[in-house]
């Protein structure tokens, strides 16, 4: 026998309609309220597809603060916009919300009574779990996280077409520049270049690969990462970026040096935001088609079934500029 709003109210000791408009996250109830009727409901088997789904008219854009910053932006930026395209298209509205971990979500999805959610980039696993307790469906952008319907970029592939690439180019010390491992994307990338690495029989040295701590300060983070490595006693004679702003940083970092870029040094990054191919010399990159990943997640939110749990990933392409191959 399927569970019913009846059941989880005698569970609870509430009405059925404050069950009901828990389950439906509407106003008027406490945070602990929709806690506890949402962690009920699924003690007891509840199915969340009983809750009548209709036509989705509004979507809110969720945006971890950490990416709601200068470097970010490009990337993000058309991520949104082919979001908003997608939606006018549809007839959705679109709401835009920049959160952090310590900030009220809830308090947030409330206020925009969104009909699905839409989350972009990384986003703590408890962030993620609080949204759940709403039962709108929700997407991931440029992250997966298993039991979450995603569209992700090719990033294991891209990072290995970087790295192949640059070892085609004759380079024998290829370091990569990353940030957070714990970013799905950035694990990929990571995962994509040891793969090159090994395919071509090159020894990977754990001494080329360094992290930024601080996402919030590439600039800072890569010049002391291209400081470190250039002061090995085996300097590389390549990096590869984790995206572009960490690439055109070490760029920079390296023609103040007075290096040659690619002579002495080549760089390639990962995302081909619009500033890789007019920086001087143009930035190679890992072109990213980041308007569809904004598209598929509103047409993901719009045509999933509530149970259906669907990976999609987004083809990429290595564009060779002067920074790694001046032939």
């Amino acid at each position: 026998m399927s569970v019913t709003i009846r059941d989880i109210a005698q569970a609870t000791g509430l009405s059925i309609g404050t069950v009901s408009r828990a389950l439906k996250n509407q106003s008027g109830l406490t945070e602990a309220t929709r806690v506890r009727v949402s962690k009920v409901a699924r003690e007891l088997g509840y199915d969340f597809g009983n809750l009548k789904q209709g036509r989705i008219r509004r979507i809110v854009f969720l945006l971890h603060r950490q990416h709601n910053t200068l470097s970010s932006s490009p990337f993000f930026s058309p991520v949104l916009h082919g979001a908003e395209e997608a939606c006018r298209r549809e007839g959705i509205a679109l709401s835009f919300v920049a959160i952090g971990p310590s900030e009220p979500v809830m308090e947030q999805i409330r206020l925009h009574q969104p009909d699905a959610i839409l989350c972009a980039g990384f986003f703590e696993p408890e962030l993620l779990q609080a949204l759940l307790h709403t039962s709108k469906p929700i997407v991931l952008v440029d992250m997966r996280l298993r039991g979450y319907t995603s569209i992700n970029p090719d990033n294991r592939l891209g990072g290995f077409l970087a790295t192949r690439h640059l070892i085609q180019t004759g380079r024998k010390r290829i370091a990569m520049i990353s940030g957070s491992l714990a970013h799905f994307s950035i694990q990929e990338r990571a995962r994509g270049f040891r793969q090159a690495l090994y395919e071509s029989k090159t020894l990977a040295d754990p001494s080329l690969e360094v992290s930024i701590p601080d996402p919030s300060d590439i600039e800072g983070g890569v010049r002391e990462a291209m400081r470190e490595l250039l002061s090995l006693s085996r300097p590389p004679d390549a990096v590869f970026c984790y995206n572009d702003s960490a690439a055109l940083a070490a760029l920079h970092y390296c023609l103040d040096l007075g290096m040659k870029v690619p002579h002495d040094i080549a760089i390639v990054g990962f995302d081909d935001i619009s500033a890789a191919a007019k920086s001087i010399p143009p930035l190679s990159s890992i072109r990213v088609n980041k308007e569809a990943l904004g598209a598929t997640g509103v047409d993901l939110l719009i045509r999933k079934q509530a149970d259906d749990i669907v990976e999609k990933t987004l083809a990429v392409e290595l564009i060779v500029r002067e920074s790694s191959c001046d032939d």
